[in-house]
């Protein structure tokens, strides 16, 4: 009977956690991008609102 042992080389291979980096780098930026514009969203439309209400 012979003994089943696993290639450990496969396991080793690199070449795919780039993107799986780049992909989570994105999706983090994007919910900072998200959780800012949302806290500051309501405190900017004030701001620019009272610009246009000073305008003649």
């Amino acid at each position: 009977m012979s003994e089943f042992t696993p290639d450990l080389e496969y396991f080793r291979q690199e070449e795919g956690a780039t993107a799986v980096e780049y992909g989570l780098m994105v999706a983090l930026i994007a919910v900072a991008i998200i959780v800012v514009v949302g806290l500051l969203g309501d405190a900017l439309v004030d701001t620019f609102q009272t610009v246009v209400d000073a305008m003649p």
